[in-house]
């Protein structure tokens, strides 16, 4: 059994879910998942997790850099707030330079205040907001608090400005474009939208789908084991240990080790043939394992 990170370029026009039954077929293995899902119109970066790597996928869901090149059409608005939906109000489209644009970003920068699409998967009295909506039963959702780190103009080309966006989890980049239509009096709709990195994943590194596919005739398995990232990817950020045997097999029963006074918050195991054993949390005298890993029964 494949176990590690494929980096896919996801094409338009298939979800999330598709892009894994596909990795699963090419890889002729049940255990695939993916992390952070990407709507069907959008593209760019998807992580798949294969084998016992899917354990670790939450972990990608955890990190804070999400990266997006936003189109925003001004002058529309939609349904959802995005190109799926159906126009609104149509407006005509105020003259406009980087100077005025700038200034309706700047608000959307930072710990904001945010309020969801009501066509979003967000539960409301055990009903998703989308399957509300469709129904015709409008929600007024309060706010949520999310994080916008950069919220940059990379161009403009009347109607579509071009946004450059790193934003940290449950951030809807379609608010961000409705949020400067209604700052700017026009209206607005993302129109297309591309991720460019999820954490360490970046989309200079990724794999279109359709390329993986053809390349894998005929030897499919050595393909997908030139492209796979190792599990720790998931964890680069964490404190390292190297352990020796005795402290491998330790944490492989589960038990704690010794650790300084000084010891970093979590940290990431190694055996000592290099492959991940664990993950383990400081309890102020000793590490504990939290997820110990067998890639040869995963």
């Amino acid at each position: 059994m494949m176990h590690g990170f494929l980096n896919i370029d996801k094409p338009s026009g298939i979800t999330s879910h598709d892009v894994v039954a596909r990795i699963r077929r090419l890889s002729g293995q049940r255990r695939v998942g993916h992390a952070g899902t990407l709507d069907p119109a959008a593209t760019g970066v998807l992580v798949v997790a294969l084998g016992g790597a899917t354990r670790l996928i939450e972990y990608v869901q955890r990190q804070t850099l999400k990266r997006y090149l936003a189109t925003v059409h001004l002058g529309v608005t939609t349904t959802t707030d995005d190109a799926d939906g159906e126009i609104v109000a149509q407006r005509p489209t105020p003259p406009l330079d980087a100077a005025t644009i700038e200034q309706a970003l700047a608000p959307l920068r930072g710990t904001i205040w945010q309020t969801p699409p009501m066509y979003a998967a967000l539960h409301h009295q055990g009903r998703r907001l989308y399957e509300l909506a469709r129904a015709g039963v409008m929600v007024d959702m309060p706010p949520r608090q999310v994080e916008v780190e950069r919220l940059e103009l990379v161009r403009y080309d009347p109607p579509l400005a071009i946004l450059d966006v790193v934003c940290g989890s449950g951030t809807y980049i379609r608010a961000l474009a409705r949020d400067l239509g209604v700052a700017l009096g026009c209206g607005a709709h993302l129109a297309a939208l591309r991720r460019t990195a999820v954490g360490a994943f970046r989309i200079e590194d990724a794999v279109p789908l359709r390329a993986l596919e053809e390349e894998t005739q005929p030897d499919v398995r050595a393909v997908l084991r030139r492209r796979l990232m190792p599990p720790e990817v998931a964890v680069a950020d964490w404190h390292v240990l190297h352990l020796d045997e005795e402290r491998a097999r330790r944490i492989r029963r589960g038990l704690p080790i010794p650790a300084p006074p000084d010891a970093a918050a979590q940290a990431r195991a190694h055996a000592p043939d290099g492959a991940l054993l664990a993950l383990l949390r400081y309890d102020g005298s000793h590490w504990r394992p939290i997820k110990v890993f067998d890639w040869t029964d995963a």
